[in-house]
């Protein structure tokens, strides 16, 4: 199977425990599942709906904290954003609110009608969304278009190891909605391909790139 982001030929692996196929593309360090594993939505709600995610929690609030603390040092005062692939909670996009930056939010599960498909932001926010795309760079794509010229994507999502033998012992991939798996090499490939300037990486689960 060729990789989903650039097109190469992919390496096979099977993780022994699972008995899940892979495929690592080496050019860009892309991992995805074998597409037998795949989910639809009813599926990954019944599961997302096990997650309790309570905007009053003080550690939910931090784990957003974290993600700000790092993005919005990096692009500058945007007016307007987009918090895509929300889940059930808006929290980001208050908090984002709170910083003085007006915030939509959309989700495919459980807020399929907030997004305006005709505007543009100046920021976009995508926190533990990308691990379950099935085309992730079709998704790139359409949130690159949904953007301002010069404004800033920032995404959250683990960063597998880069080595077979670490990945089958990592723990992320075990979670049956996580079908897809990056590292912050398959994003600056994703800029590249859609005339983005990589901007920078905190090495573990976050990227923020510029279109333009």
């Amino acid at each position: 199977m060729n990789c989903h982001i650039c097109d190469k030929a992919t390496e096979l692996f099977k993780d022994e425990k699972t008995d899940i196929s892979y495929y690592f593309c080496k050019k860009c360090e892309y991992i995805c599942k074998s597409p037998l594993c795949y989910q639809d939505f009813d599926t990954q709600k019944k599961r997302y709906n096990l997650h309790e995610n309570n905007e009053e929690d003080k550690g939910y609030q931090a784990y957003f904290y974290r993600f700000l603390d790092f993005v919005l040092p990096l692009v500058k005062k945007p007016n307007v954003a987009l918090d895509f692939g929300c889940g059930r909670s808006s929290l980001l996009s208050s908090l984002l609110k709170k910083e003085g930056i007006a915030c939509d939010y959309y989700d495919p599960i459980y807020h399929p009608d907030t997004l305006d498909k005709d505007k543009k932001y100046e920021l976009i926010v995508s926190t533990e969304v990308f691990e379950h795309l099935h085309q992730p760079r079709v998704v790139f794509e359409k949130l690159v278009d949904t953007l301002e010229e010069g404004g800033y994507l920032a995404l959250q999502t683990q960063f597998h190891p880069n080595d077979i033998d670490g990945f089958k012992k990592w723990y992320y991939h075990q979670d049956p909605t996580h079908i897809v798996f990056f590292t912050a090499k398959t994003f600056k490939v994703l800029a590249q391909m859609n005339r983005c300037t990589f901007i920078k990486d905190n090495g573990k689960n976050m990227v923020v790139l510029k279109k333009g």
